[in-house]
């Protein structure tokens, strides 16, 4: 800030907008007073005032030397409800999506990001035919034609008896199993379709406060002779249509939910046609045939649907494509019912032996998907060579390196439930291995893939380690600086170590992205390797290797132990998180947490993944911005902090000019450009930063070294426009005791920016240069009501 601040000429009363960050705060806690009112909003998102501050409009001359405090919460979207801890079974959908947003800046290179977008939505669809395909492994394989199709394991089971081949009843015939067994895995689309259809009503169907036909903007780009081509395309976090994605969620809703009932169609039509190919029987062969092409020309219309993004930023596309949304899945559906009608159709002579095709399904889906992560990363690059940023994380291969954990998380979540249910029908036995089980077990590529998570694990170790090291080296470096920056008359080693460990500790976050690139190029080519040697082996690794020798058999032997348990450990895992946040306020917030990161984004990769808070949060600010600054014609300051930073800058973005000229934006503690920068250069890349700042004349930006999410956002100071970043704050204020601190002062690393002084000082300086800058407006509107 200069230090010259021109004399405010005040137009209204001044307003702050405080926004929380990641785990939520009450309203309380962010006002400082246990007496709040709720001004606006549900139970969900609400702005709340002090309770003596619900009528400030009407009483200015008590906030003439200070602004009102108002809070925004909007926690209840994320972490609320004990139910919505379930959604971390939905976690490779949300990875994927976030795959969608990462790709780098390039305008002008049009063809190559819709390329990239169109990779994406196939990785996001290859995930829920993965999901469908395990729950068809489950109940269609293990359960219904393995198990019930052994006398062995049924015997011990009597809820399986009514299907049991040695009962010989009506439903004992494999394809009457089979089903009867495929109602679960459809529930399970169903159930998916559901919930992403009534999130989406829940919490993204916010209009914004702008009208469906916004311009672009006021001059746009100059031909050779130096004529405008059309209005100047506004940021994409600015479009009136950004944050409205209903129609691109229906139409990926309804591909998805279709792709889910054909697999299940596939599953159970499949089994019998191939049966009734080897029985000669003409009749049923050839409906066998007929549903399997329409089941391939089912494909293909998702296939068009998800190859088309179908949705328009520039303007609120409130349209919806009807023949796609409603035939689509309905088809699919019909398609399942008929090929539950051919499945029942009596055969005798039919009796199920060894297992269903899951290695080919399996195997095809994961060389699909490597492949497709291949050629994202091709695109990634691609476009990362005409926009090069040193920032941008993994020189632009962020997207294509989490798309690759997606595709994992998700291998890691269905193989862990195949192995474990596997385990738990056969009893003492391990299945798969010649003569110890009395079924056969999960697909042989799903011991393979187990199988490689210790050798991952083991990779892991030297990244983990020399990250470590390079830790504490960097503090002991720091350390020699830190007494002197304090001026310490009394020098402490162990509060100096303290304060140079939190420091070095702080910087890992930069670290990150080296780490998830390693993790994923060692993911992807371990897959590869777990592709190969079950499709040349044909058996489990520990028979694969048998009579190799010695050392090797026994590597082998205890790779697939120790991955099978992995990865059961790991689903269970999940499951046992989900259990926890039923019933524990702490853990319920913690996962919230991650849906605070992670759901951030619209989704327009994968219509099942976590539902979208911002979809909700930013027209919420966007509306009370507007409104209020219309009423009382006074200046507002949106204070954010951390996450909250994320939701005001967008919310800013999305203000009309005459709105923008009476709001500052302070940010603190903010992963603005650290984290959101780096891994999503297209919407908050350095020029995106520098566009907000050239359409926002008062944005203030405090930082902590010992922060480990925030930073400075990077962007100078230009022409009238001062440096963004204030330099870094003290933390701690104070080192050592003293007279006047006599107890040792907390380092506060993300949290309670507010207790520094600075944050003050900077706020009203913020507020001056917006009275500066807006003229003097009639008396007559403030003293409106606020609500």
């Amino acid at each position: 800030m200069s230090p010259a601040t021109p004399v405010p000429q005040h137009g209204g009363p001044a307003l702050e907008l405080l926004v929380h960050g990641v785990g939520g705060a009450t309203p309380q806690d962010m006002l400082g007073d246990p007496r709040t009112v709720r001004v606006s909003g549900d139970e969900k998102a609400a702005v709340f005032r002090r309770t003596e501050d619900e009528e400030a409009e009407h009483r200015p001359e008590l906030y003439a030397d200070r602004p009102i405090p108002e809070a925004y919460c909007w926690s209840n979207l994320t972490s609320g409800n004990s139910a919505r801890a379930l959604w971390l079974l939905l976690l490779p959908f949300m990875v994927v999506n976030l795959a969608h947003w990462m790709r780098p800046r390039a305008r002008g290179r049009r063809r190559t990001t819709r390329t990239y977008g169109v990779l994406v939505r196939l990785l996001a669809l290859s995930l829920t035919v993965l999901l469908t395909a395990a729950a068809c492994e489950v109940a269609l394989d293990l359960v219904a034609w393995q198990c019930a199709g052994s006398a062995a394991c049924a015997a011990d089971r009597s809820w399986l008896g009514f299907i049991s081949s040695a009962q010989g009843g009506w439903w004992s015939q494999p394809g009457r199993r089979l089903a009867l067994a495929s109602l679960l895995p459809a529930a399970l689309v169903g159930l998916l379709w559901y919930l992403s259809n009534r999130t989406w009503s829940a919490y993204e169907s916010q209009r914004p406060p702008s009208g469906q036909d916004v311009p672009e903007g006021e001059a746009g780009p100059k031909d050779d002779e130096g004529h405008t081509k059309g209005p100047a395309l506004r940021p994409a976090l600015g479009r009136p249509g950004f944050w409205y994605g209903r129609r691109l969620v229906a139409r990926l809703r309804a591909a998805h939910t279709a792709a889910g009932f054909l697999t299940v169609s596939a599953a159970v039509a499949g089994a019998a046609a191939r049966h009734d190919r080897g029985a000669g029987s003409t009749p049923l062969a050839v409906c066998g045939w007929l549903i399997e092409a329409a089941l391939a020309v089912g494909l293909l219309a998702v296939l068009r649907v998800v190859f088309r993004r179908g949705r328009s930023e520039r303007r609120m596309d409130a349209r919806l494509d009807r023949v796609t949304v409603s035939v689509l899945p309905g088809a699919a559906l019909a398609l399942f019912a008929l090929s539950l009608l051919y499945a029942c159709w009596s055969r005798p002579g039919w009796r199920s032996s060894g297992t269903l095709p899951g290695d080919v399904t399996f195997g095809v889906i994961t060389v699909a998907q490597g492949a497709l992560v291949v050629a994202l990363a091709v695109a990634a690059r691609a476009l990362h060579r005409h926009a090069r940023d040193a920032r941008t994380v993994l020189h632009g291969l962020g997207g294509p390196a989490v798309a690759m954990l997606a595709c994992a998380l998700g291998g890691v979540m269905t193989g862990g439930v195949a192995q474990r249910v596997a385990d738990w029908l056969d009893g003492p036995g391990t299945p798969g291995m010649d003569g110890e089980g009395t079924i056969p077990g999960p697909p042989v590529l799903l011991s393979w893939q187990a199988s490689v998570i210790p050798v991952l694990l083991v990779l892991l170790l030297v990244p983990a380690a020399v990250l470590g090291v390079r830790t504490w080296l960097t503090g002991r470096r720091i350390a020699e600086g830190v007494e002197s920056e304090y001026d310490a008359e009394r020098p402490d080693a162990v509060r100096t170590r303290r304060i140079a460990g939190t420091r070095a500790r702080a910087g890992l976050t930069d670290d990150a992205p080296w780490l998830v690139g390693i993790v994923s190029g060692a993911t992807l080519l371990l897959g590869a390797g777990a592709v190969a040697g079950a499709w040349a082996g044909g058996a489990v690794p520990g028979e694969a290797f048998a009579g190799s020798g010695g050392f090797v058999e026994s590597v082998a032997d205890t790779a697939q132990s120790l991955g099978s348990w992995l990865i059961g450990f790991g689903f269970i895992l999940f499951v046992t998180w989900g259990r926890r946040a039923y019933r524990d306020a702490s853990a319920r917030r913690t996962i919230g947490i991650l849906w605070d990161v992670g759901t951030f984004w619209p989704r327009a990769a994968h219509p099942f993944a976590p539902p979208c808070y911002a979809e909700r949060a930013v027209p919420d600010l966007t509306w009370r911005m507007c409104t209020w600054t219309e009423r009382t014609g006074g200046r507002l300051v949106i204070s954010g902090h951390s996450q909250g930073s994320v939701l005001a800058a967008s919310a800013v973005w999305q203000l009309p000019p005459e709105t923008r000229r009476r709001v500052a934006l302070l940010t603190y503690g903010s992963p603005l450009e650290r984290l959101y920068g780096r891994w999503f250069p297209a919407y908050f890349g350095p020029a995106a930063l520098r566009e907000l700042r050239g359409e926002l004349d008062c944005w203030r930006n405090l930082w902590r070294v010992t922060d480990p999410i925030g930073g400075p956002v990077r962007v100078p100071a230009e022409g009238d426009h001062p440096d963004v970043d204030r330099a870094a704050l003290k933390d701690p204020l104070i080192y050592g005791r003293s007279r006047r601190h006599p107890l040792p002062e907390p380092i506060l690393g993300h949290s309670d920016y507010q207790a520094d002084p600075a944050f003050r000082t900077e706020r009203q300086e913020l507020l001056d240069r917006i009275g500066a800058a807006v003229p003097r407006q009639a008396q007559g509107s403030s003293g409106r009501s606020s609500g």
